[in-house]
């Protein structure tokens, strides 16, 4: 049994407890316990490593990004990102497509990102199936933290560019819209048929349709979209579809959110913000502000920061908070936005985002403040491995 305790640290675990002077117990992979270092004991047989008065946090969570789908340093050949032969393929999976040994995950590490959140990108109305991993293993299987973790969808400029020079739908917003409704509709009429089908032995379960049984998940509420909206017109889209399927969304990007905040914040809206560092290099992200992360936060609105790597480099994760807080939000919550708020976002605070009992032992050590632009972790935990 692996035995490894952290001693003498500030432990910060955004679970709404800090110690000032405290240890981290870990045994096989998880926080097995936590408290102040007046009530610490050695155990036979574990590691002790002295912090000296470090600060710990969870491991970092790009909440939002295209890692190992889109290879670092390569053209077409690493570049997986979008299927953009059929506007509609949410059967599509990206633990089939995410390479692990791609460099980007090792300077995610070094910079304390222990999770993503990554899949395929947004030239399609309905673009797949995005999975939570870790960034440290190299095999992808053995790293999935949940797959799926959403579906990945898009409205605005993304499918409209995408499809305009093969002249073939959609080249309108109305006909984005469109595509995703009617395969939704599909997918309730086939999950509704295979119900039937359970309850009278006389009915024969419909044909097998990978499409469709790629929603069952969105629709039966285990998993949410994630829908690409820039625009506020395009969020609002987002909302409308969503509401008319009852199925549970988080906006990605939300560029012109700042603009609409206390509509999305009354709506109880989730949002992943990225890249937020960047140039406003199409027409639809013209009103794009670092300000954006802590207007929507000051608002009511559940923020997660993001890279969109590779649009912005994984190891600027927390660059990106520390931007939004320049610009406004709040220290504390910008911290969350890529640690425990970014997990409660992505459904995955079960295993990670927090330092609690029973949670994957995922901890980042750093000597001075996190948000610093100067700082980099002293040491990287994964599962209580310490790869950094």
């Amino acid at each position: 049994m692996q035995q490894t305790v952290l001693i003498h640290g500030k432990i910060k675990t955004m679970a709404g407890l800090t110690l000032e002077n405290g240890y981290i117990r870990i045994r096989d992979g998880k926080v097995h316990n936590l408290g102040e270092m007046e009530c610490f004991q050695t155990e036979i047989g574990e590691e002790c490593i002295d912090l000296k008065g470090a600060l710990v946090l969870p491991g970092f969570i790009d909440a939002h990004c295209h890692i190992g789908i889109c290879e670092d340093g390569l053209g077409f050949e690493g570049d997986d990102t979008n299927e953009d032969t059929d506007p509609s393929t949410p059967h599509l999976r990206a633990i089939d497509a995410v390479n692990p040994m791609d460099k980007s995950f090792a300077e995610a590490l070094d910079y304390g990102i222990t999770t993503v959140v990554t899949g395929p990108g947004s030239a399609n109305p309905i673009s797949g199936q995005f999975c939570a991993v870790k960034t440290y293993g190299r095999r992808i299987d053995d790293m999935v933290v949940k797959a799926p973790v959403a579906m990945k969808m898009a409205l605005g400029e993304n499918p409209k560019v995408s499809y305009h020079d093969k002249e073939q739908a959609p080249i309108t917003r109305m006909a984005t819209a469109a595509i995703i409704r009617e395969q939704l509709r599909k997918a309730q009429r086939y999950l509704s048929d295979i119900e039937k089908a359970k309850e009278d032995e006389d009915t024969d379960e419909p044909e097998f349709d990978a499409k469709c049984e790629a929603l069952i998940p969105l629709l039966t509420g285990k998993i949410k979209a994630h829908i690409h909206a820039h625009r506020a017109d395009d969020i609002f889209t987002a909302m409308r579809l969503a509401k008319e399927f009852k199925i549970g969304y988080v906006i990605i990007h939300c560029t012109e959110g700042h603009l609409i905040a206390d509509i999305l914040g009354q709506q109880g809206v989730s949002a992943i913000c990225g890249p937020i560092i960047g140039t406003r290099t199409k027409p639809e992200l013209c009103n794009s502000t670092t300000a954006c992360p802590g207007i929507l936060a000051q608002n009511g609105v559940r923020v997660a920061i993001s890279t969109d790597h590779p649009e912005l480099p994984e190891h600027f994760l927390a660059v990106s908070a520390a931007v939004a807080v320049r610009d406004g939000m709040d220290p504390e919550t910008a911290l969350e936005s890529i640690t425990s708020a970014a997990a409660e976002i992505c459904e995955i605070q079960h295993r990670v985002g927090s330092i609690r009992v029973g949670l994957d032992a995922d901890l980042v050590v750093f000597r001075g403040d996190p948000l610093a632009i100067a700082s980099k972790p002293e040491m990287v935990f994964v599962e209580g491995i310490k790869v950094r």
